[in-house]
């Protein structure tokens, strides 16, 4: 995997397309973990313009184990990411979208839409989509307006011009925060489902709140860099310490941390 030409891609064009970059068997687990929480939360659509109507979401997805803890920090996606923020990213929000037979397509959008800085500006998000099943134009690849992240924010519900992000089952679709882009329409008898993998920089507040939807004891169980990536860490050594400590620290795990204070 090329992680500059991805990144480059991402700079000029506001996405790239990892092709093939999710192991089979993580997919198969994946795919079985999501029906398998869709039956016990009873999960449905939310039944409004921008979430869909005939499409089922989860939310939170960390929360529930393995092998969701295995997405944020995966090999092939991370290190594009990192490179596109930094090494203090965070996880935003990590979530499952099924768009089912007959939905029609997502208000096309930016996912940094609700943050009051004027445009163009540096990436302060970076989210991704992994292809659960082969994503086409038929079945509701998302659709993107390549360039757009140098934008002003499109109007809501607008009209745009776009091409769909049509990849198979395993790759994933990377993108700058700031890129213009929905859900597709669904034309077929099948499901598409994909999972939202989204990140921002360390100085941004989350899309879900971590710190409170995911509980201590389970956060003790991730890897050191899991935790730093829900935000048990502290960014440029200031931003998000609790007197002086990082919350991994609180948490009983010795991580070497020290001030921007006490590096100076």
């Amino acid at each position: 995997m090329d992680t500059a030409a991805h990144v480059e891609r991402i700079r000029r064009d506001g996405y790239t397309v990892v092709e093939n970059a999710i192991e089979p068997g993580l997919i198969d687990a994946l795919n079985a973990a999501l029906l398998r929480l869709e039956r016990e939360l009873d999960a449905k659509p939310a039944m409004n313009g921008f979430e869909g109507h005939k499409t089922v979401r989860i939310y939170n997805l960390l929360a529930y184990g393995a092998p969701f803890a295995e997405v944020p920090v995966h090999a092939h996606v991370l290190p594009i990411v990192e490179q596109v923020l930094d090494s203090g990213c965070l996880i935003s929000s990590l979530s499952s979208i099924a768009i089912d037979s007959g939905e029609v397509a997502q208000p096309i959008h930016a996912d940094d839409m609700v943050i009051p800085l004027a445009k163009p500006h540096i990436p302060i998000v970076c989210n991704s989509m992994w292809a659960l099943t082969d994503f086409t134009d038929a079945n509701g690849a998302t659709r993107l307006v390549p360039g757009s992240h140098v934008k002003d924010n499109p109007v809501y519900g607008g009209t745009y011009e776009t091409i769909p992000a049509e990849m198979k089952k395993g790759s994933v679709l990377i993108w700058d925060g700031a890129l213009w882009h929905g859900g597709g329409a669904n034309r077929t008898d099948t499901r598409r489902t994909g999972i939202a993998m989204n990140y921002c920089a360390g100085f941004i507040r989350q899309q879900e709140n971590q710190q409170l939807g995911l509980k201590p004891e389970l956060v003790k169980t991730f890897s050191p860099r899991l935790q730093e990536l829900v935000g048990y860490g502290v960014y440029r050594g200031l931003i998000g310490h609790i007197d002086k400590k990082s919350p991994a620290q609180v948490l009983g795990t010795p991580d070497g941390f020290r001030s921007v204070w006490e590096r100076t």
